[in-house]
């Protein structure tokens, strides 16, 4: 018999006992159960000197029948306990029915605390109740010595249907209530510091914020082309002019992109803007922020992961955009032209470099030449006027601006401006990016008129960050693939 049809055979007696189920009279998909303990409150409640009685609900991972009684194990969002059922305690007809229980099945039960022979915490069952019946067996695999071994392997099923990998590897749950942990620590300082929390479009009629191509919709009712946010930064920035001072958002952006393990088109991020700041106080905050946040999870600055030991004890190292690249590319971004760019770029494994826009010479010259060699945590600063379009001049050398990146085992985490607040010389930085538009690079910037507006009214000086929340939970919950902390990840269609 084949794996398909012993699947099929499974479900087929599955819906016979659901058949069974009704013809009994047995509600099969219940509406609620009311639970006095949790799991792990249950097994925190036991007293070997008193006859502790619990309500309990989970879904059924173990079932070893054996004439008039059965053992099993429950297990719930907190944890896993083991239950016994009697003939002589549930009775004959309710025991019965117990024979049409299922591994995956959700049930309540209701019972007293004891101890077996082997020493296991155990509900005694005085009266149960099925709450869903499972038509389909979660593949557990098979258990020997509390280790599970098969199962739920295939990745790509793992991301498809990852209801089923979260229902079978307690270890995926976690990893998402340590994201949800962290997302709330985020909000909490950034509200303590009186920060605002906004909510800014996700359809948007022009697109802009980062160098990405966006995804195209349609207003049928407005009759217009609308776009996926790509960034938060511009309408940020709005509210900056409107005199919120402190604003920050955590939400989706979307870029129509390629998928890889740090790329999914629809990813969450952290942004964040503070009126009369510059990059030198984004350093601070995001340095302040992420080691509070890590002694808050881990107990420590120093992390080991992915085989390394990572040290978050601030100040963190800070190198120059320009200096790495001459370093590691042996180029000078301020006086090398085109061609030394793409000299250097033949010796590694990128696109044909003699279509490429500096833009993006000087990108894949950074993505290939530095980006491996930045381990530890290093602000990497002071980046090309002509890759930075939103950001200021860097005092006392207008071709470099007051930018940079935040980059952790070879990723980047985080990228940051002394936002660019002069209205004339951002309308020439649209206009150029207008230009390269033209001249094949389909990631540059759109020219924003009403954002140019928003700028001729005012805006003071201002610092802002975002960080990708996806990468930085990859990274303290040492997760090799963004599709590991993202639940439902973007995939192909099914069957393609």
């Amino acid at each position: 018999m084949t794996v398909t049809e012993e699947l099929s055979y499974i479900e087929e007696a599955r819906r016979q006992k659901l058949a069974v189920l009704n013809e009994r009279g047995i509600e099969p998909f219940a509406y609620r159960f009311e639970r006095t303990h949790t799991l792990d409150e249950a097994t925190a409640a036991f007293d070997e000197n008193s006859k502790i009685s619990v309500q309990v609900a989970g879904r059924i991972v173990a079932l070893r029948p054996g004439g008039k009684s059965t053992f099993g194990h429950l297990v719930d969002r907190t944890g896993r306990l083991q239950f016994f059922f009697s003939q002589k305690v549930v009775g004959e007809e309710a025991y019965a029915n117990v024979k049409l229980l299922d591994l995956s099945d959700h049930v309540g039960i209701e019972g007293v605390m004891f101890r077996t022979r082997t020493g296991e915490i155990t509900v005694r069952v005085t009266s149960y109740r099925l709450l869903a019946k499972a038509l389909r067996p979660l593949p557990f695999g098979k258990e020997s010595d509390g280790t599970r071994h098969g199962g739920l392997v295939d990745p790509e099923t793992r991301y498809r249907q990852r209801y089923v990998d979260l229902a079978v590897h307690p270890e995926v749950r976690s990893v998402f209530v340590q994201r949800a942990k962290i997302v709330s620590y985020i909000r909490r300082f950034f509200d303590d510091l009186g920060y605002v929390e906004v909510e800014t479009p996700v359809l948007q009629p022009l697109y802009g914020g980062a160098a990405a191509e966006p995804f195209t919709t349609t207003h049928n009712a407005l009759s217009m082309q609308l776009y996926l946010r790509i960034a938060d930064e511009l309408y940020l920035k709005r509210c900056i002019v409107g005199g919120l001072e402190r604003v920050y958002e955590i939400g989706h952006d979307f870029r129509n992109e390629g998928v890889d393990r740090y790329h999914n088109p629809e990813f969450t991020m952290l942004e964040f803007y503070e009126a009369y700041a510059d990059y030198e106080d984004m350093m601070q905050r995001l340095e302040t922020l992420v080691s509070g946040l890590i002694h808050h999870m881990y107990g420590s600055m120093k992390l080991q992961r992915f085989g390394a030991m990572f040290d978050f004890t601030p100040p963190w190292q800070r190198e120059s955009f320009v200096g790495l690249v001459k370093q590691h590319a042996g180029v000078d971004l301020l006086t090398d032209d085109d061609d030394g760019l793409r000299r250097a770029l033949q010796q590694y494994e990128t696109e044909d470099p003699d279509l490429m826009p500096r833009t993006k010479l000087i990108d894949e010259l950074f993505k290939n030449a530095v980006e491996p060699t930045l381990m530890q945590p290093t602000f990497v600063v002071d980046h090309p006027l002509e890759i930075s379009p939103l950001a200021k001049p860097k005092r006392g050398e207008p071709a470099l601006t007051e930018r940079f990146e935040w980059f952790v085992n070879g990723v980047e985490v985080a990228n940051a401006f002394s936002e660019l607040n002069d209205p004339v010389d951002q309308r020439q930085r649209f206009e150029a990016q207008g230009r390269a538009r033209q001249a094949g690079d389909r990631e540059a910037h759109t020219l924003d008129e009403d954002y140019l507006r928003a700028l001729e009214y005012g805006m003071p000086p201002t610092g802002g960050l975002g960080l990708g929340i996806d990468r930085l939970v990859m990274l303290l919950e040492e997760q090799h693939s963004i599709r590991d902390v993202i639940l439902f990840p973007a995939l192909k269609a099914e069957g393609s």
